[in-house]
């Protein structure tokens, strides 16, 4: 408690210094903390949308990735039924949601494209949330036997077909068998998934029409849907342990773009970190290397009075610590009050690349983020409190008691 009381006096010796050595120390954590929680903010909502747009857990036949089909849904699920209703029975899972993949020609009677389908059930688009944002009409809903087939478009595909919500267009696809097979649509919605590309092809349908015009009972897979604080990994043994025969893939051996982002980002981050840690030792080199060599007879004559060179490098260190106390505490509060005021402040960023859309910009605190960065340039400050206080130290008592 001395040596820390003596440090604080002696941070206040030069007060100006310390106040631009805590400036510097306040402005690197904030950036860091800052921008890391832009990353963090930038991994939750790519795990989200991906998770959301495949289902934390995908359910399929062992060769569905592995191997091309000759023919559509070779490699489907013939008894996803019972599956379905024997997956529901386990902890932990809130929806399972069978889809069919498969693609064709889309006409309007003049003009034909080529698209790439989805056949969902309707409550696929509650489960998911708005993954789709609709442009014009309804989104699928739950068909009788005499209701007209239903089918949603890609805005970029529906521009290309010219059509708005109750037109008609004509699928055609290859069914199981290898035959060809057309059914007529009535368009229900016009949505966007914010990718221009995926725009273009977009066809959803419901899934009992899909398989009607593929004649089949089959599906491509199924998609599991857990509660929000369920441990996946865990989630995973289970359905494995129970539906040994089928292949499950969690969300992230599927979210290549997720990987490349994160990636990216933690190379940026890294070299950003590199660069703030730098600035900072520098910095506090120099402010505490000017301290010394002001205070070098002092260091000669409490030399002479019997003080161990260890004893005052403590007193060295510990005024750098309290500097990078200080500052740290400062830069984080704040990036805390940058966090908090992007909450509430409507600001939109660029759309990725390859994406239509933009988002808002959110910024993660993170506490345990905010605690490594303290500590890290704590640790900094410290090491270059010591190589500067020990070049003083090691001067001779006699040299340094007539330093002018």
């Amino acid at each position: 408690m001395r040596r820390l009381k003596h440090a604080l006096l002696n941070v206040q010796r030069n007060r100006r210094r310390s106040i631009m050595s805590v400036l510097i120390i306040a402005i690197a954590v904030m950036a860091l903390v800052t921008s890391g929680g832009f990353g963090l903010f930038t991994y939750q909502s790519l795990a989200e949308a991906a998770a959301r747009d495949t289902g934390h857990l995908t359910l399929s036949s062992p060769e569905y990735f592995n191997q091309q089909e000759d023919t559509p849904l070779q490699y489907g699920l013939a008894n996803w039924q019972q599956q379905r209703q024997d997956l529901m029975a386990l902890n932990g899972i809130k929806a399972v949601q069978p889809r069919i993949e498969f693609s064709g020609l889309i006409s309007n009677g003049d003009k034909s494209a080529i698209f790439v389908g989805q056949g969902v059930l309707p409550s696929e688009f509650t489960q998911k949330g708005p993954f789709l944002d609709l442009k014009a009409g309804q989104l699928l809903t739950q068909q009788s036997d005499q209701d007209l087939p239903q089918i949603l478009l890609g805005d970029e595909l529906a521009r290309n077909m010219k059509v708005q919500p109750g037109d008609w267009l004509t699928l055609l696809s290859t069914t199981t068998e290898g035959a060809l097979n057309a059914f007529d649509f009535t368009v229900q919605g016009i949505v966007s998934t914010g990718v221009p590309e995926m725009d273009k092809r977009l066809v959803y349908i419901s899934l009992s029409d899909s398989q009607a015009l593929l004649a089949t009972d089959k599906v491509s897979l199924m998609s599991v849907f857990a509660f929000a604080n369920q441990d996946i990994s865990q989630l995973k043994q289970q359905v494995e342990q129970q539906q040994p025969s089928l292949l499950v893939t969690p969300w992230w051996e599927q979210a290549f773009f997720y990987e490349a982002v994160k990636g990216l980002y933690n190379r940026i981050f890294g070299v950003m970190g590199f660069i703030m840690a730098l600035v900072v030792f520098v910095s506090l080199f120099n402010t505490l290397s000017m301290s010394v060599t002001e205070r070098t007879r002092e260091i000669g004559t409490l030399s002479a009075l019997g003080t161990a060179n260890s004893e005052q490098l403590i007193g060295f260190v510990l005024e750098a610590v309290v500097l990078a106390l200080i500052g740290s505490l400062i830069g984080v509060l704040l990036s805390g009050s940058v966090s908090l005021t992007l909450l509430f402040a409507d600001i939109q960023m660029p759309p990725p690349p390859g994406r239509s859309v933009g988002y808002p910009l959110h910024i993660t605190f993170s506490f345990m983020l905010a605690a490594i960065v303290s500590l890290g340039v704590v640790c900094i400050c410290a090491l270059a409190s010591a190589i500067a206080a020990n070049k003083g130290l090691k001067k001779p008592i006699t040299e340094a008691l007539i330093y002018v």
